[in-house]
């Protein structure tokens, strides 16, 4: 694994570069994550089949924080930056979540840079109570805690956590900053993630991904994550497939964060090889 930085639409962007094979895949987290959120994955053989690439969205792990700018418009442009300085004219794109979202509006806005797309778990319309249930994922951010151990005791509360994977702690470990005293604090600041979630909500899912033609594949983790129900519900995955050209559907284990992870890695893992060879 290779840490890089490179400046792009005014900002200094964080990304991991995991050598493989043919072809380079750009992966983007969800809304409150980092680039290590892939390390499942990873684990499971996605690297070295592909040439992986993850990177930090502003104001997430190591890239850096602008005042404001939190739009897709403004990530879509660090994006395109990044496809610029790693030479890539066409990409297969693609991410979790938040980072789904974003792949969308780069298919839609960007649709000369963009090959394949990699879905993980968003679409048009997801669970009527996606902003509750997403409370306990929001409240370790910008948080402080005692040590590093505290702060994995206060993750592994969450409901959605439902199992421990050892490839979860460099995605923990990445979230906070260590301060001269031993206290940890998470990275993200409150008000750019609230940001991004205002932004997001408002743009128009439905009118965009009715647009995108690029051959797609959405990968849907349909167990409970919190509120005893999945966030993105099978039915309104399939609502995406269906209106969208080229778009398949997989279903694998695990919620919306534990699909990431063990038995849902490996099945994502593998539906990516096989809609990829």
């Amino acid at each position: 694994m290779q840490s890089q930085f490179i400046k792009t639409n005014g900002i200094k962007l964080h990304y991991l570069n995991y050598e493989g094979g043919k072809p380079t895949i750009i992966l983007m987290h969800g809304l409150t994550a980092n680039a290590h959120t892939f390390d499942g994955l990873i684990a499971a053989g996605l690297s070295p089949a592909f040439n992986l690439v993850s990177v930090d969205l502003r104001g997430r792990g190591l890239s850096d924080q602008p005042v404001t700018g939190y739009t897709m418009a403004e990530h879509a442009k660090d994006i395109v930056g990044l496809l610029a300085h790693l030479q890539i004219e066409k990409a297969v794109i693609g991410g979790h979540s938040y980072g789904a979202l974003l792949t969308y509006y780069l298919a839609v806005h960007y649709p000369q840079r963009i090959d394949k797309m990699i879905l993980l778990d968003a679409a048009a319309r997801m669970h009527e109570n996606t902003k509750e249930m997403l409370i306990p994922a929001m409240s370790r951010i910008g948080q402080t805690f005692s040590s590093f151990n505290a702060y994995l005791e206060k993750v592994k509360t969450a409901p959605y956590l439902t199992a421990w994977d050892d490839a979860m702690l460099s995605y923990y470990q990445a979230d906070i900053i260590e301060n001269n005293d031993g206290t940890v604090t998470q990275r993200s600041q409150p008000r750019h993630i609230t940001e991004a979630v205002t932004k997001v909500l408002a743009e128009p899912w439905p009118e965009y991904i009715k647009g995108v033609a690029q051959e797609a594949i959405l990968i849907n983790g349909t167990g409970a994550y919190t509120l005893n129900a999945p966030l993105l519900p099978k039915e309104y995955a399939m609502e995406t497939v269906n209106i969208m050209k080229r778009c398949t559907y997989a279903e694998v284990s695990g919620n919306h964060q534990t699909m990431l992870y063990g038995t849902g890695a490996k099945q994502i893992t593998k539906a990516i090889k096989s809609f990829l060879k």
